[in-house]
């Protein structure tokens, strides 16, 4: 196994557990405790991870812009739940702008029945699921591609964004909170959340029960401002 795969599997322990044991992981790698500890320092130096003694616990992920590996494996029964309740949202025909979370991609899967949908994202690993969708018409913005999220983002994606008027828009966030209101912890995938929101005549919120209470670096949008739009949220409690 390669470092960088230890180090996200790592990282997606610690998104479902909390918290890590060196000696345990050191034993399940087949590695050296202080392999592990070199993996930790660094999902520290990320803002990943917080060490503690003998481990690590999880660091504060509402201020990281988590890997698409690792979102796309952590909380995977919330966002099965989430998918199941989106489809009943969406109808034939719907024009759908849809952000590159996994918690849109989860939900997106599932919709995989429906006619003539037309869908804008940014999100490349959603666009290369869906093109062969017979029927469906497929929109990609342009933009800076970021790794990490392997989405488009930037002054050229969301000027691209503001152009167009769509039905609904899925989307998700780093942080909910009533008075900071609907936050991420990137910058400039905030511009492009925020225009997909504005287009919409139904921005659809999807967030499992982690997101609550919590406020990430930059705002999306604020609750009252979209509330008028006919925000609808799709919420999976998770523990």
């Amino acid at each position: 196994m390669l470092a960088i795969e230890r180090k996200n599997e790592i990282l997606g322990r610690l998104r479902n557990e909390k918290r890590v044991l060196v000696s345990e992981l050191a034993e399940y790698y087949n590695v050296t405790e202080e392999t592990i500890r070199r993996d930790l320092d660094k999902l520290e130096k990320e803002g990943y991870a917080t060490k503690t003694y003998g481990g690590a616990i999880l660091g504060n992920s509402t201020k990281t812009d988590l890997s698409y590996a690792v979102r796309n494996k952590a909380n995977v029964e919330a966002k099965k739940v989430i998918a199941n309740l989106v489809t009943d949202l969406i109808e034939d025909g719907d024009h759908l702008m849809i952000d590159h979370s996994s918690t849109c991609y989860f939900s997106v899967k599932k919709l995989k029945e429906k006619k003539n949908l037309t869908v804008i994202t940014n999100s490349v690993e959603l666009a290369s699921e869906i093109c062969s969708i017979e029927s469906w018409n497929v929109y990609m913005p342009g933009g800076q591609l970021r790794p990490e999220s392997m989405a488009l983002s930037g002054p050229a994606s969301y000027e691209i964004l503001h152009t167009y008027h769509v039905d609904k828009t899925l989307f998700s966030c780093k942080g909910i909170d009533m008075e900071a209101a609907i936050t991420d912890s990137n910058d400039l995938h905030a511009e492009v959340k925020h225009a997909m929101v504005r287009a919409a005549k139904q921005p659809i919120l999807v967030v499992d029960g982690s997101k609550f209470d919590k406020v990430s670096f930059v705002s999306i949008a604020k609750l009252k401002e979209i509330s008028k739009a006919g925000l609808k949220v799709i919420i999976d409690f998770v523990p």
